[in-house]
């Protein structure tokens, strides 16, 4: 069962189509890797399953009862977020509160539930300013998590982290995947970590698009160019 669905989607950026006709069904169950060179759109891509911006062609279509309000989403790390004067806990609760101006009983234990499940439940009265990167990315990520149990849609996710914490938060993103039932949709520039990870990779390019699995992108046109220098195990 597909819970996002494109059909013929086309997408603008400033004014510009960036993205045209694209048919794509995000699986239940699938860890979605969307790699490809930049400006071909793939934070667009993003915006646009999320319902943020409208195609300016074809549609979006939420299935399996999925709700807009329920996509988990995981935005490129900024500098803003580095001086964000909060605690681990409001910063994760945020997730949780969408317009409500109050918690109820539900709301915390979910987030109670994330920071758990995430390893930072000891840090909940740290100002989120003062963590590591690698802290603050499994704040944000608990935060993404109190919005959903279905689906997470994460923007480059690593980028800016050392090797260790990347490979934690690759770990992470897996665990929530095979063990808690989690579709996973990622933005990546890591070739091999598409390859280890993803049921089915997305390639985006200003010459087109490719979907297939790890296997089947190795063997295309595409995948030849952009992943021909990589070694994969």
């Amino acid at each position: 069962m597909a819970l996002i669905t494109c059909e013929k989607a086309s997408f603008a950026y400033e004014g510009r189509t960036v993205i045209r006709e694209l048919d794509l069904s995000v699986k239940r169950g699938e860890y979605l890797c969307v790699i490809g060179e930049n400006g071909s759109g793939k934070s667009t891509l993003i915006k646009g399953l999320l319902g943020l911006i409208s195609p300016v062609q074809g549609r979006v279509t939420y299935g399996g009862g999925l709700k807009r309000s329920e996509i988990g989403y995981l935005p490129q790390r900024t500098d803003v977020q580095n001086d964000f004067p909060a605690s681990v806990w409001e910063v994760v609760t945020s997730g949780c509160r969408g317009h409500m101006p109050f918690l109820t009983a539900d709301m915390r234990r979910t987030a109670s539930e994330s920071m758990e499940l995430l390893g930072i439940s000891h840090i909940r009265k740290s100002s989120f300013m003062d963590l590591s990167g690698g802290q603050q990315q499994r704040v944000l990520l608990a935060r993404a998590l109190c919005a959903t149990r279905r689906i997470l849609l994460l923007d480059e996710p690593v980028a800016g982290l050392d090797p260790l914490v990347t490979r934690e938060m690759y770990d992470i993103i897996s665990m929530l995947h095979e063990k808690h039932g989690l579709t996973v949709v990622m933005i990546s520039h890591d070739i091999g970590a598409a390859m280890s990870y993803a049921d089915r990779i997305l390639h985006m390019s200003n010459g087109g698009t490719f979907i297939g699995t790890p296997d089947e992108y190795l063997r295309s046109s595409q995948g030849r160019m952009f992943a021909g220098g990589e070694q994969h195990a």
